[in-house]
């Protein structure tokens, strides 16, 4: 396995530094794909060692991670993990992803989240729970927290498919299109970070549009294989 990481980020300079240098002690190569921001977060994150991508504006998280994604493909790597930059997903879970794709015959391997209503916001407990019951029909495959952005795919899985989301759906679009392909999914449990600063995730907005969505990636604008 070689793997790259790609990190999305808009206005993270608070977090992105301690989570680029925790992340590298796993994996060397760390991208960071800066939307625009205007707080240091570039600068935070060449510091820490991570090559930045950046976006002259903010242009929602779909279209950073997709600049993510097509600078791996270009790249050596067999492997891309997918987190966020804001202290949410603990780079100490690294390795348990990382062992579950080389050992389990995936294309996709999920961060799961695990729900609990006393260790994360009211709101997000439930738009998760909800959300990944109602989103996991749509992706035609079980999936206990399809909203999760950290993950792990194979690299051949992700060639020639086209993405076209712009935010928070994402991570929802990727599961739908793999699934599609007859990508096999698994997960793994990981324990997320809440309460670090102010989330720009809208867990009912978001979630509803997402389901919306949804409906349209899986019957409405056709199959990839």
């Amino acid at each position: 396995m070689r793997v790259c990481v790609v990190i999305p980020a808009f206005n993270e300079a608070h977090a992105i530094a301690d989570v680029v240098s925790r992340v590298r002690d796993w994996v060397p190569d760390v991208v960071v794909v800066d939307d625009g921001s205007t707080d240091g977060t570039r600068e935070e994150a060449t510091e820490a060692g991570a090559t930045v991508l950046r976006h002259d504006t903010n242009r929602g998280k779909g279209h950073a991670v997709r600049t993510g994604l097509a600078h791996v493909l270009a790249g050596p790597w067999t492997h891309v993990l997918l987190m966020d930059g804001d202290g949410q997903h603990r780079p100490s879970d690294v390795p348990r992803l990382l062992d579950a794709a080389a050992r389990e015959d995936a294309e996709l391997v999920v961060g799961a989240r695990v729900f609990r209503k006393d260790a994360m916001p009211r709101a997000r407990y439930y738009s998760n729970v909800i959300g990944s019951w109602a989103l996991s029909r749509f992706v035609g495959a079980p999936v206990r927290d399809s909203q999760s952005g950290f993950r792990v795919i194979r690299c051949e899985a992700l060639r020639g498919l086209t993405l076209t989301s712009r935010g928070y759906e994402i991570e929802t679009e990727m599961l739908i299109r793999l699934r599609q392909r007859g990508a096999r999914i698994a997960s793994v449990p990981v324990e997320a970070v809440y309460g670090l600063g102010p989330s720009k995730l809208r867990p009912v907005r978001d979630t509803t549009r997402t389901c919306f969505l949804a409906v349209r990636y899986r019957f409405l604008s056709g199959s990839q294989t």
